[in-house]
């Protein structure tokens, strides 16, 4: 539970970072930044999975490509499904898929992986 708090947390970092970084972002206040990151891991985990292995031909032929694309339209979902959340455009959820992506992996370096127990 603290991990997923822990990623929901670099999640909306992620977010507001995107917000603050592309027009075709925003969000109405903290707390609707707070519930779209929490939407954002609940639909990362129940849904990405089986997307990723419908598209998974895809994925294979882009060379790995076409998950930004699927990230995008996680984050799109997101702002469909939360009116205090705004994605403008695909273009838009590129981006913030990208920028999302790459804070979850900075803080994936300065936090460490947790899963990687030393035996």
């Amino acid at each position: 539970m603290v991990r997923f708090l822990v990623r929901a947390v670099v999640a909306a970092l992620g977010l507001a970072l995107a917000a603050y970084m592309l027009a075709g972002v925003s969000y109405d206040g903290f707390v609707d930044l707070l519930i779209a990151a929490v939407v954002l891991g609940v639909v990362n985990a129940f849904l990405r999975p089986v997307l990723f292995i419908l598209t998974l031909p895809l994925t294979v032929v882009t060379l790995g490509l076409f998950l930004l694309v699927l990230n995008a339209l996680m984050i799109m979902l997101v702002a469909w499904m939360l009116p205090g959340f705004h994605v403008a455009g695909f273009w838009s959820g590129v981006g913030a898929a990208m920028i999302t992506g790459v804070v979850s992996w900075i803080a994936a370096i300065v936090i460490g992986d947790t899963r990687k127990q030393p035996l």
